[in-house]
């Protein structure tokens, strides 16, 4: 349904971070959550006001409640059905914790939630609770089989970096087993609590992207990813038919990002406001804001995204730009394409 989309006009994805509560610390949270709900967090009243404005966008708006963790606010299934009353597709991203209990799950379903996106970070317990805490990988999977079981579509998100990158075969084994209807496959950004992990190598991160449309072609689930928009370019250059897309979705260009204090920023690993919606509607700030406009312009992009011929398609990682250089419209680190004749400075990951 989203085929034709005017990202002008419209995020295919809005991200409603609705508190930065949570009983996790994970290793690579770009929140760093804390235990306690923060004092001046959206109320349920700005909540509701937030989702009419979403619904502006038009029909079928796609909201994903985020956090922390969403269940740690006790109005949570009050927003969803109020936003699917709008005619938003709602969908959440619930930490893997022991309050995610079958019963939980089936209540959101009921509520109007489409699709329940999970953390795998880990093919095995050892591994995944090392990176996000004791019994996360055992309450995660006891959520997706409950999904299963109510009939909820199940996202798994996993992120790549250097503690992770050679565990993705098995992981993909896992996504399968899960039934899972899509692998989204986070690179990366040093904001947060990922700070102190270490990404991969430019070269690797492009032997990742092949071999995830090689993942793509042969899974019954889908792959996307997030924060490495050059896979589209990989695709392209491989011949591969997804990598033909329209314009990709970056952060400001498709995307858009409200916190749990109703700070709008392009993305949640971008944080640089463009307004607040408790003083301005987040349609408007998404369509008006300079930050917003000169991001979703190919031709703002400065160094080798600047010059690149893949830019209308790919537009580099503006929230990995910003984290490197203060700059979110430099280059995109992790990308090692050189285009051809381009003899200016080059990023650096460093």
């Amino acid at each position: 349904m989203f085929d034709d989309l005017d990202t002008d006009r419209r995020p295919l994805v809005l991200i409603w971070e609705v508190t930065r509560a949570c009983e996790l610390a994970c290793r690579h949270c770009r929140a760093n959550a804390r235990p306690e709900r923060h004092p001046e967090e959206l109320t349920t009243a700005e909540g509701k006001r937030l989702l009419r404005e979403a619904a502006a966008f038009g029909d079928g708006q796609l909201v994903v409640l985020s956090g922390g963790d969403p269940l740690a606010r006790d109005d949570l299934l009050e927003l969803v059905a109020y936003g699917t009353e709008q005619g938003n597709r709602m969908t959440i991203t619930p930490s893997g914790t022991r309050s995610l209990t079958p019963e939980r799950v089936r209540a959101l379903s009921d509520a109007g939630i489409r699709r329940m996106a999970l953390s795998l970070d880990g093919a095995t317990a050892e591994t995944h609770d090392a990176f996000r805490g004791e019994r996360s990988f055992e309450d995660t999977i006891d959520a997706a089989e409950a999904a299963a079981d109510a009939g909820l579509p199940v996202q798994v998100n996993t992120t790549v970096c250097a503690e992770t990158v050679d565990e993705l075969p098995a992981i993909r084994d896992r996504v399968r087993e899960l039934g899972a209807v899509l692998w989204s496959v986070f690179f990366l950004v040093p904001v947060g609590r990922g700070q102190l992990l270490d990404p991969i190598p430019p070269e690797r991160a492009e032997r990742v992207m092949t071999w995830l449309h090689d993942v793509d072609a042969a899974e019954p689930f889908g792959v996307k990813t997030t924060e490495a928009p050059f896979y589209r370019r990989v695709g392209l250059q491989s011949d591969r038919a997804d990598g033909a897309r329209r314009g990709g979705i970056t952060a400001g260009r498709g995307f858009a990002f409200v916190s749990h204090v109703g700070d709008v920023y392009p993305s949640g690993f971008l944080p640089k406001a463009a307004g607040n919606v408790r003083d301005r509607s987040v349609t408007d700030i998404y369509r008006n804001s300079d930050l917003f406009e000169r991001l979703r312009d190919p031709d703002a992009l400065s160094g080798k995204c600047g010059a690149c011929g893949f830019r209308t398609v790919c537009g580099g990682s503006r929230s990995r730009a910003y984290a490197h250089t203060g700059d979110p419209f430099a280059s995109d680190p992790l990308c090692p394409y050189v285009p051809d004749g381009y003899d200016g400075t080059l990023p650096t990951a460093d």
